[in-house]
């Protein structure tokens, strides 16, 4: 009995020399329960009627008059994050994230496809309520500065809903291309998953989208600026979005129409693509062009004389540790840095792109080099962001996982107003707008979980102070879990 155990230790010994001590911890992780909680998160953020099938049941109905001032039914879609407006332009860039990853990898998700597809088609419905009036795409429902100062559940709150819209008179390319993008690509989703009849409205709608985007152009931060900034104000211009629904539209419809316009445009637009070409995220799809486009070039299937391969090769060499053009910084216990708040969504959207090229570099001959004496490899793509991934759920100096409701440890109070305020079962009464703040204040947890919400993530010493007032470190949004779902279910089906 004791040689047998000496024998297994040596080959436990054996394992973590060969594959490394982070890899030698990867099978602690349950990537599929992590699956499961990353898209159940997403209920928790639903406005609107509520449907039987609801599984956070702390959550009822909210927001059933958005739009009636305007005429128009524009209930349902998503709260951004741990406030009560719904944000467009980040929604369907959540929803663009969330699509991609099903499409790519919901074969393996599961039991969890089904739940993952209602989840794509909870923000589908609502963008096309948002998109039926000619010339006119909703963008934003409710007032982000009054609801700001209110600490209030969303199924209370009484501030105004204020409807915001672009119009062929104050255009708004950015959030009408992003809705596009969303549309076109979980057109795909529904095509590849039975539901054609949907699947052709979306991309039918996705075209006339696009059309209106690119025929008005205009930023929304010009139109609605009052409403859209400082929260989600776009900085990096609309020409990107423009590119990313074209490029979706290709992916959906295989017309040379749409390559066409990327490829020329991706010439007209240089200036402005070259200048953000390493950053992806709600306002900026610049890498996020070059990935997708990536997997036609380096397959030949397109001209591999465009510039796409080249900037996707730079984007990961911006980011790998080892590479000597890497401009992206490291915590000390490996979690990826940028500027900012909400780090985790940087996270989070970078892995997913780097996943991305990794799968389509494995049947190539491409090669990616870094200054060219640094090679990448698909498979240390793979390894890299399974790290990400990893830190994520508990393999940090903290040795808590910022996902809540998964592992043992995890934040407890998070930035989200109905995560921490009583729910209407316990607590019946209207709670007005400053009748929370006590709740905001309160050193005690949340008391109802919203699990699977991956929050903001910790500083960059790893420390994390699980402080509800700090939303920088402790708030969830739909635009971090989105790209994560799509990691879980490749890794749940490569542990």
């Amino acid at each position: 009995m004791v040689r047998e155990k000496k024998y297994l230790l040596r080959i436990l010994l054996v394992i973590v020399l060969i594959v490394g001590p982070s890899e030698a911890k990867t099978n602690l992780h349950d990537y599929g329960d992590a699956l499961s909680k990353s898209i159940l998160f997403f209920e928790g953020q639903r406005s609107g009627k509520l449907p039987p099938s609801q599984r956070l049941a702390w959550r009822k109905d909210s927001a059933l008059h958005d739009g009636m001032d305007k005429g128009v039914d524009l209930t349902g879609g998503y709260y951004d994050a741990g406030d009560n407006v719904k944000f467009n332009f980040p929604m369907a860039f959540s929803t663009t994230m969330l699509a991609w990853g099903v499409l790519d990898y919901g074969r393996s998700m599961g039991p969890e496809l089904h739940n993952a597809l209602e989840a794509v088609r909870w923000a589908t419905d609502y963008f096309l309520k948002s998109t039926a009036t000619n010339g006119v795409v909703y963008a934003q429902v409710g007032d982000p500065n009054a609801d700001h100062n209110c600490w209030q559940r969303p199924e209370d709150m009484d501030t105004p809903r204020t409807v915001y819209a672009v119009t062929e008179e104050a255009p708004g390319s950015e959030v009408s291309g992003e809705i596009a993008a969303a549309l076109a690509a979980a057109s795909l989703v529904f095509k590849a998953f039975g539901d054609r009849a949907y699947s052709k409205v979306l991309l039918q709608r996705a075209s006339k989208v696009f059309e209106f985007a690119d025929k008005y152009r205009g930023s929304y931060k010009d139109s609605i600026g009052e409403g859209a900034c400082p929260f989600y104000c776009d900085f990096s211009g609309y020409y990107d979005e423009l590119l990313w629904a074209a490029a979706w539209l290709h992916k959906a419809t295989k017309s040379h129409v749409h390559w066409n316009y990327v490829v020329q445009n991706m010439n007209n637009f240089k200036s402005h693509i070259e200048g953000s070409m390493f950053e992806f995220g709600w306002d900026a799809k610049h890498a996020g062009i070059n990935i997708l486009v990536s997997k036609y070039v380096v397959n030949r299937s397109l001209e591999a004389t465009t510039p796409f391969l080249s900037y996707a090769d730079s984007f990961v060499c911006s980011v790998l540790p080892e590479s000597p053009t890497k401009i992206v910084n490291f915590s000390p216990g490996g979690l990826l840095v940028k500027e900012g708040v909400c780090n985790m969504q940087h996270t989070t959207a970078i892995s997913f792109l780097l996943l991305a090229y990794a799968r389509y570099l494995k049947n190539s001959n491409h090669i990616v080099r870094c200054n060219n004496n640094v090679i990448i490899t698909p498979k240390r793509l793979i390894h890299f962001t399974r790290s990400q991934v990893n830190y994520i759920l508990g393999d940090n100096p903290m040795s808590m996982s910022y996902m809540v409701g998964y592992g043992k440890k995890y934040p407890q109070r998070i930035h989200h107003r109905a995560s921490s305020l009583p729910s209407l079962v316990a607590k019946p009464e209207h709670i007005e707008c400053k009748g929370g703040t006590p709740y905001f204040l309160s050193g005690a947890p949340n008391p109802n979980m919203l699990t699977g919400a991956v929050v903001g993530g910790p500083d960059t010493d790893d420390t994390y102070a699980d402080d509800r007032v700090d939303a920088t470190k402790s708030e969830p949004t739909t635009y971090v879990n989105a790209p994560l779902v799509g990691l879980l279910a490749y890794f749940n089906a490569h542990s």
